[in-house]
Formats: C-alpha cells, sequence, structure tokens
C-alpha cells in the first residue's frame, strides 16, 4: 500500500529519577493522522483509486491508474464546510481537487464513497485533524446563489427568475456549446438506432422520431417550446416541410439559431424567438414539442404548463414531451446541490407517472410513452469525449473553472444515468375533439 508513515514521534517512557528518586512512567503520545490516515477509511482494500494529500501522505495503491490530489488545505475546508456533493464540487472546481485519470472513472470507482460523505463523516475527519479545517472560504463565482438568497430576485419560476436561470447556464459561449455538443448543437438527449451509431447519427435519429410521433406533414405548424439551439425547428422545417416556431430564454441561443436557420435557407418557414414560452400568442398549432423544458418549469406549474400547451393545439394536434425525470413518483423534486448551484438553478425532476397525469388533467389523452434512459448515458459518454478533445479551447472560450464545472456535470450525470437514479421519458399526447376523435393511427406507424 502506499501509505506515508504516520508520525511516530514517542515521549520516553522512562525519564530519569526525579528529585525524589521516584521514576516518572508517561504513556506514548497519539500519533498526529496525516491527512490520508484520516482518509483512508474512506477507501475499501481493493479500490482502484489512490489519494495523495499536501502533506505528503498517501492511501491507496501507489499504481493506482485513478487519483485524487487534495492539493492545499483549502480543499479539506470545502470538503468539512459543506459535506457531500457540494464540497466536492467546490474543491474539485476551484483546483484544490485534483484529479487524475478518466474523471468519470474515478466517480464511478467513488461512488460508495461519495454517497456515504456526509455530515458523520465530516465529523469524524474533524476530530481526527481538528477543527483549523472547519473555516470559511470563498465561494467558486460560477457557483450561483443559494435558493434564499434567489428568492430576492423574484418567486420561483416566475418569468424573471427562469430567465436569470436560463441566462446563467446557456449564455456562457456558443462557441463553448459547439466544441461540446457537435455540429448538431442538440442540448438532450440522442437516441441511437443502432449500437454503432455515433453522436450525430443519434441526434438527427432523435429529431426525427419526435418529427414522425408529431405525425408531421408539409404545411403543418409547429411550435417548439425550449427550443435551444434550434436543432429542432430546423429538423422538422427542412425534412418535413412545416412552418415552425421556436422559442428560447437564451438570447445567445436565439442568434445562433437565427444565423443557422439563414445557412440553411429555412428562414421563409422557420423562426426562432427570444423570450418566454409563455408570451406566445398563437394558437392553433398541428403540434407542439417540449425537449428538455419540462425540468424548468417546477412540479406544481405542470398543470399550468400542459393547460397553456393544450390551448396552443388544434384539436387533433399532438404534444411531444421530452424530459428527464425521477425513477419513482415518491422522491423529492428539487435537483441535489451541485446542479443547483453550478448547473440548472431551480430545476426540478418529477417521476414520469406525474408528467402523465399533470398531461391526461390538463387536455390531453396520452397515447405511448417509452424510456430512453440508457440513450442519455451514451450522449453524455459522447460529449465528455468532445470536451476532453478539444479541452484547451474550451478552457480558452469559457474557462477552466467552467469547463470544469461541465466535465463534473456530464460525468456524474452519465453515471446517474447508468445507476437508475435518473431517467428520459418521451410522453406523446393529443388534444381530442369534444366528441373524442383523436385522429391518430390504429398502430404507432413512427418505427422504435
Amino acid at each position: 500500500m502506499g501509505n506515508a508513515a504516520p508520525d511516530t514521534t514517542w515521549e520516553p517512557s522512562a525519564p530519569p529519577p526525579t528529585g525524589n528518586g521516584q521514576r516518572t512512567v508517561r504513556t506514548p503520545r497519539r500519533p498526529h493522522p496525516t491527512v490520508c490516515s484520516a482518509l483512508a477509511h474512506l477507501l475499501s482494500a481493493d479500490s482502484s483509486v489512490a489519494i495523495t494529500a499536501y502533506d505528503g501522505s498517501a492511501v491507496g495503491d501507489a499504481s493506482a491508474p485513478l487519483r485524487l490530489e487534495l492539493r492545499s488545505p483549502t480543499a479539506l475546508a470545502y470538503l468539512l464546510s459543506a459535506p457531500g456533493e457540494l464540497g466536492l464540487a467546490r474543491a474539485y472546481v476551484t483546483g484544490e481537487l485534483g484529479v487524475t485519470g478518466d474523471l468519470y472513472e474515478v466517480l464511478r470507482a467513488l461512488t460508495s464513497v461519495m454517497d456515504g460523505l456526509g455530515p458523520a463523516q465530516a465529523w469524524a475527519l474533524l476530530r481526527d485533524l481538528g477543527p483549523r479545517y472547519l473555516r470559511w472560504v470563498p465561494l467558486p463565482p460560477e457557483e450561483a446563489p443559494g435558493r434564499v438568497r434567489r428568492a430576492l430576485g423574484g418567486l420561483r419560476h416566475s418569468k424573471r427568475r427562469d430567465s436569470v436561470a436560463i441566462t446563467r447556464h446557456y449564455d456562457v459561449s456558443n462557441r463553448f456549446y459547439e466544441l461540446v455538443l457537435g455540429p448538431s448543437m442538440a442540448y438532450t438527449c440522442a437516441c441511437y438506432p443502432t449500437p454503432e451509431a455515433g453522436l450525430e447519427q443519434a441526434q438527427f435519429h432523435k429529431f426525427d422520431l419526435v418529427c414522425r410521433k408529431l405525425g408531421l406533414r408539409p404545411g403543418m405548424r409547429l411550435l417548439d417550446v425550449g427550443c435551444g439551439w434550434g436543432g429542432m425547428v430546423a429538423h422538422a422545417a427542412e425534412h418535413y416541410g412545416v412552418r415552425a416556431v421556436g422559442v428560447t430564454l437564451s438570447r445567445e441561443q436565439a442568434e445562433w439559431a437565427r444565423e443557422e436557420l439563414r445557412r440553411r435557407g429555412l428562414t421563409d418557414r422557420a423562426e426562432v424567438r427570444h423570450g418566454d414560452y409563455r408570451d406566445v400568442p398563437e394558437t392553433g398549432f398541428d403540434a407542439v414539442s417540449s425537449i428538455g423544458l419540462t425540468e424548468h418549469v417546477g412540479a406544481r406549474n405542470l398543470p399550468g404548463y400542459f393547460r397553456f400547451l393544450a390551448a396552443r393545439l388544434r384539436e387533433g394536434g399532438r404534444l411531444l414531451n421530452h424530459c428527464i425525470t425521477r425513477p419513482s413518483t415518491r422522491e423529492r423534486h428539487r435537483t441535489g446541490p451541485f446542479i443547483d448551484r453550478y448547473v440548472f438553478p431551480d430545476g426540478e425532476l418529477v417521476g414520469v407517472g406525474t408528467i402523465v397525469s399533470a398531461m391526461q388533467d390538463n387536455g390531453f389523452e396520452v397515447r405511448h410513452e417509452e424510456n430512453l434512459r440508457e440513450h442519455y448515458a451514451r450522449t453524455l459518454a459522447a460529449w465528455c469525449e468532445n470536451l476532453d478533445a478539444n479541452w484547451a479551447e474550451a478552457v480558452s472560450e469559457a474557462g477552466v473553472r467552467r469547463a470544469r464545472v461541465w466535465a463534473l456535470y456530464m460525468a456524474a450525470s452519465r453515471l446517474a444515468f447508468e445507476r437508475r437514479r435518473i431517467e428520459l421519458h418521451q410522453v406523446l399526447g393529443v388534444k381530442p375533439s369534444a366528441s373524442g376523435a383523436a385522429s391518430m393511427p390504429l398502430r404507432p406507424d413512427w418505427g422504435v
């Protein structure tokens, strides 16, 4: 094992006689724990991850291909002041915690450690190392304010607060997203038609699958809410001949999408607006696609969300809702502290049963549902590969801390999909007529 030898300085057990001729027997002084000796119990005997620390100590197999490096006392201060994922994220994002080897592999190997690194373990470390590590340290500027402070900027999921949250995440650098997402600029789960398919083929297949589920035909009108960089709008207009309107709260997304529509010669039948989907005045659309927006709506707002979308549709019009979900309806809606502070402020996830209930109670008949959980794990793996391959340029565009946020977020999310901590569901609904007519085929005609 690669453990550094602890400080074993001992007091003399047989000192010279005292003035009264008596010998004083002293007990050995307890060895001073090193940083890694205090952390040793977190690693299993067969762990493929080793840990080194700024004090020269180490724990784990010295030849392990994966390594964590605590580079300063500040790293421990982050871990102890916010036990669990938030403290680990702060230490990694600031560079006080270094990682050698593939980040995803490190997270997978340390799953049990991170699941158990809570307040009890933090207090145990404080007991071993002393209270000097429990001190205030500045938060990374990439971290969003806590939920209490955010409330000063408006009610949760108000238009103003949603706009701030979306701007914080998406208005980073369009070039940064190009490096991560690839040419499709699709920031949602791809759908892999075969195990051998690449990311771009899978994103094309995803958009095509949505178009087929919606039954799009030339001349139809499509509304795409939360349209991102306009991938769905462009695909539907170019390949299905529809007139499409996309809406996004991100100004940079809208600007990029408009330029892409011009480049592809689609501006006569497709547009992307910068604004809130709740401000769309038109009705009578033949179809609505909601790809990756429901996570930002809020659990309490789902009934109103689906009522609004139903009001935008004609009778017989279809809605395809594509979103990340919890694996059950019994789990909390709010995301964990890392995602909430660094990735999607105010994001909420619900079980697919909640989505289905909200749709069928607010204007829709649910006709089809499928889970693409494994597809999102593969999508995230491809995005991680893109970021690794373009790391230097990504850092130049967004800064090293923002790049680390993305590396950590995508690797951890991939692991969460693989472990079924989260899922990805597509739910297809139709707005039936008063007589019950749904204008749906007797059997699905969009393939699988």
